[in-house]
């Protein structure tokens, strides 16, 4: 279990890389919306890996990959957000996050057995 600090130093970087995506996010990825679902930061607080949900786009890792292409302007403005909260800015890494996606997925399977009745009897 990450301390008190680690889980505040990542709570901070989630909400800051938030508002990076809000205000920069247009400039980078267009029309998509992108969330970020969790933060997680090394002990020593030099890393981080940010996770992201991409929706409005059917090509989500094309997403990722232009937040690559731009990670220096992300970076950027993290850092400008963060100066004040920790002494060293993280190094930080995106990945996509689709737990969202399989959730949804998985709901339309089941609802797909349940309307073809092959889910069983509830009385079972």
């Amino acid at each position: 279990m990450p301390s008190i600090r680690i889980q505040q130093v990542q709570e901070t970087v989630k909400r800051a890389f938030s508002i990076v995506l809000q205000q920069e996010g247009r400039y980078v990825y267009q029309d998509a919306f992108v969330t970020v679902t969790k933060v997680e930061v090394s002990p020593d607080l030099s890393t981080a890996k940010i996770y992201v949900s991409v929706y409005n786009t059917d090509n989500k890792q094309a997403v990722i990959l232009q937040m690559e292409d731009n990670h220096h302007r992300l970076k950027q403005e993290l850092s400008h957000r963060l100066r004040r909260h920790v002494r060293r800015i993280p190094e930080f890494t995106v990945f996509l996050d689709d737990t969202l996606d399989e959730m949804y997925r998985l709901n339309h399977l089941f609802d797909k057995l349940h309307d073809q009745n092959q889910m069983g009897d509830a009385e079972e």
